[in-house]
Formats: C-alpha cells, structure tokens, sequence
C-alpha cells in the first residue's frame, strides 16, 4: 500500500486509515483511491480490527477530487475493483469519463459502503465535494467545530460530485441550498440537519472519536454487520441507489455539455478558479 497517500494504523480494535497528501489538502487522485482500498480490506480481513476511522492528515479532511496538482493521474490505469467495465484509458470523449467515474468513484464509494465493519469519519478543517462522498460512505461522521462541508461543482455546470446522496443526507430542501448556493455548511448546521453525528472542539477530535469507537467495538461483530446492513438496505428502499444511479446519468450529460461548449468537461476551472467563484 503506498505510503505516502495513505496510511494505516492499528490501536487495539480500532483501525485509523489516514488520507496522507497534506499539502494538497488530502485532494483524491486514483492512486490514493485504490490506496483506500487496500487500507480498508485489510480492516475487513483483520479479524482483531472491530471499528475502522476513516481521518486525514493535514488541516484538512479532504478538499475533494485532484482536478490539478502535480499527481493529478486520470491517464493512468489501476486494476479495476468495483465494477466489472473496461479501462478507461485510451477511450475516446465520453467513454473515457464514464469508465472512470463509474469505478473510481462511484463504484469504490458503493464498495466501501458496503464494508460490514461499522466506519467512523473523523472530519476536520474542509470536506467538499469529492471529500463528502468519502465522509458519506462511514457509518457515523464527527465533526471538528472547526470542519465545514459544501458542494460547489454546480458551479461547472454539474449537479453534483457522481455519489449523489444529497437529499438522503441533508434532506431535499437543504440539500437544493446546498448545491444551488454552494454555500459551506459548517459542523453545527450539519449536525442540524443530520448529517452529523457529534460536534466536538478541535482539541478533542481525536479522543472523543477513539471514545466513540471502543463503545462501538464492545458490541458483537456480526450483529453490527447486520445491524448496519439493515440500514442501508432501508436507505436503499428508500431510493438512494436509483436515485444516485440516475444522477450519474445526469452528472455525465454535464460532462459532455461541457466538453462541447467549453474549453473541457469541468468547464475550464481548476482548483484555484473554484476558490475564486466561492
């Protein structure tokens, strides 16, 4: 597992994986993703691990997809592991997108959703965009008093980052302020609206979740997993997978919308254009 964008640490039953590109704001190139990956199979197989805790490394949580650092590596290919589709690289115009987003985000998050270890996100500082879906994806989210969460990619033309859960998380009407705006939620407004479990001071971040954690490790492993099972399934029957597969659909006519009338499909803005429209 590459070190140097993820790192994974065992205390008793509690495993902590860390998104570990700091000095990108922990943004998610592919390589970090299948990183994840491996991060979180290996707390699956290990049968001490009861409680994983998904952090980043940083002042910030996840500032969301690489749209533009230096190891930016949408070229490149990985070993497929969510979806059984082709390699993206070498497709031509819409192809290419599709195959990626569809394993790399929209697979992977559906993949990790599944995971039948309860999940814990540890959020500080950001968690936008890209960065929600990974939050979304744990069981339960605590939040810094100083994290704050948004969505600003309608910005590009694009209804939102490709796991769609928005509505199920922060309900239809806030969950339209969110994306109409892109305004940032701070902690207390998304503990409010449900989205969040607990607001803690930053100080006690660490500690309160780790509490967190043990709590949940005494209970019995395989009620917990049929425990969170039961919830999803619930969610599920509640529309959040049609619902989320026909926003891809969505997401993807934006894409190309874009690359037809503008510059590329994320309509010419980078990561340093997005601060300057917010």
């Amino acid at each position: 597992m590459p070190a140097e964008v993820v790192r994974y640490e065992r205390d008793g039953p509690v495993a902590t994986v860390t998104l570990n590109r700091p000095e990108y704001r922990n943004a998610q190139n592919s390589a970090m993703t299948y990183a994840l990956d491996d991060a979180f199979t290996r707390a699956v197989d290990d049968d001490e691990v009861a409680v994983i805790v998904l952090a980043g490394a940083g002042e910030h949580f996840s500032a969301g997809h690489d749209i533009g650092t230096p190891e930016r590596d949408v070229d490149t290919s990985f070993p497929r592991r969510a979806v059984l589709w082709w390699d993206h690289v070498g497709r031509p115009g819409g192809d290419q997108r599709y195959a990626r987003e569809m394993e790399v985000y929209l697979g992977m998050c559906r993949r990790w959703r599944e995971i039948p270890k309860p999940t814990i996100a540890m959020v500080h500082g950001a968690c936008i965009a890209g960065g929600l879906m990974l939050a979304w994806v744990c069981d339960l989210i605590v939040a810094a008093d100083d994290a704050f969460f948004a969505d600003p990619v309608v910005a590009m033309g694009i209804p939102g980052v490709e796991y769609f859960a928005h509505p199920w998380e922060l309900g239809p009407r806030a969950a339209k302020e969110f994306l109409f705006t892109g305004n940032r939620f701070d902690a207390h407004r998304a503990r409010e609206l449900g989205m969040v479990n607990q607001v803690v001071p930053r100080a006690e971040l660490t500690a309160r979740t780790r509490e967190l954690a043990g709590r949940i490790a005494r209970m019995p492993p395989f009620g917990l997993a049929l425990a969170k099972r039961a919830v999803n399934q619930a969610e599920d029957q509640m529309g959040l997978r049609t619902g989320m597969e026909s926003v891809f659909g969505l997401h993807h006519f934006a894409h190309a919308h874009n690359a037809e009338t503008s510059t590329d499909a994320l309509a010419g803005l980078d990561a340093r254009a997005m601060r300057e429209r917010r």
